[in-house]
């Protein structure tokens, strides 16, 4: 399972490229005082290919769905660079933008505020080639009912409405909903959380199914590592905003090296696999620094076992490590003999 396509002859170019991606908001607290900055992403780098699913993982408030949101264009980066095909999307003319959000398509977290009560399944599928396309009304509908029968629905729910699917139904919907304008990127942000563990399964089965037959990149967000674990070829944990460990989904679940990596493996019960390395549970304690004024060095020198006056006043870049890159000042301590 998860074994992405090949194109002949190795990787063709990325779906996506970003590069230094950072998003910072302005804060204000008064019309005559200096509004303070919140840095929800700082400087996030990752390519990702036809094929593959790349996870964005870490607790609420550390930037994924914000990195999701820049990467869908529903927000501009505040610096560094983000390609879509080869497309700069701060270079390229406005005309051929809207081209270029044909490329990315976004499933979001709750399949009952997603869809429109008030329009039948077939409208709510024909919708993005109403606006995107010239199509007659018939080859619209025959291309809804299509998407409807790849996503596993029936032929009889194209007239139905939103009330009267079940969560794991409305999902499906939203899936087809967003491969109507064949993208080459799904942004999946938490799209099964608020299903049933049952139906989480059918979801991420449809989804694995749809990447291997289109050939579709998945930006996947989560805070479920067992979901990811399913889904995942690649991993990027993120922390206050940054990455703190990104590599190759076998070697981050095998051998973590970064604390907080650790950290949120042992808190996740049921996910250990042969091979991987012992884990001793680590119960983090502090509470997530506040955005607004965040540690001076490591962003998890606060909360760290680990730490040491370098981690408090020397911030870790990313650099490569055992098959991934890795921000930690003592990351080699935790490397397996």
């Amino acid at each position: 399972m998860n074994q992405a396509p090949q194109p002949a002859g190795g990787l063709t170019e990325p779906v996506v490229l970003a590069r230094d991606l950072t998003r910072v908001y302005e804060i204000r607290r008064g019309m005559l005082r200096k509004p303070d900055l919140l840095q929800a992403v700082g400087g996030v780098s990752f390519t990702l290919h036809a094929g593959r699913t790349l996870a964005v993982v870490g607790e609420s408030g550390c930037g994924k769905s914000t990195l999701a949101r820049m990467v869908s264009l529903i927000e501009p980066p505040t610096g560094g660079e983000l390609r879509l095909q080869g497309s700069s999307i701060s270079e390229v003319p406005a005309a051929r933008r809207r081209d270029l959000r044909r490329v990315v398509q976004m499933v979001f977290q709750n399949p009952y505020g997603s869809l429109n009560p008030r329009k039948r399944i077939g409208d709510i599928l024909e919708a993005p080639l109403h606006i995107n396309t010239d199509l007659a009304a018939g080859e619209r509908e025959e291309r809804a009912r299509a998407m409807l029968a790849r996503v596993g629905l029936r032929p009889e729910h194209y007239s139905r409405y939103p009330h009267m699917f079940s969560g794991g139904q409305r999902q499906r919907i939203a899936s087809a909903r967003a491969l109507m304008m064949e993208p080459a990127l799904v942004v999946a942000d938490e799209p099964v959380s608020a299903l049933d563990v049952s139906i989480q399964a059918q979801v991420l089965n449809l989804l694995t199914d749809l990447q291997q037959q289109l050939g579709l990149a998945y930006l996947f967000i989560s805070h479920d590592l067992g979901v990811v674990r399913h889904i995942a070829h690649d991993v990027l944990v993120m922390y206050l905003g940054h990455a703190v460990e990104q590599g190759p989904k076998k070697a981050i679940f095998q051998q973590p090296l970064h604390p907080y990596t650790q950290a949120l493996l042992g808190s996740t019960p049921g996910i250990a696999a042969p091979g991987d390395a012992a884990r001793q549970r680590i119960v983090l304690k502090g509470e997530l620094p506040s955005p607004l004024n965040p540690p001076g060095g490591c962003v998890f020198s606060t909360r760290c076992p680990h730490a040491v006056e370098r981690c408090r006043i020397e911030r870790p870049v990313l650099r490569e490590l055992s098959d991934r890159q890795v921000a930690c000042h003592l990351a080699e301590r935790f490397m397996m003999n």
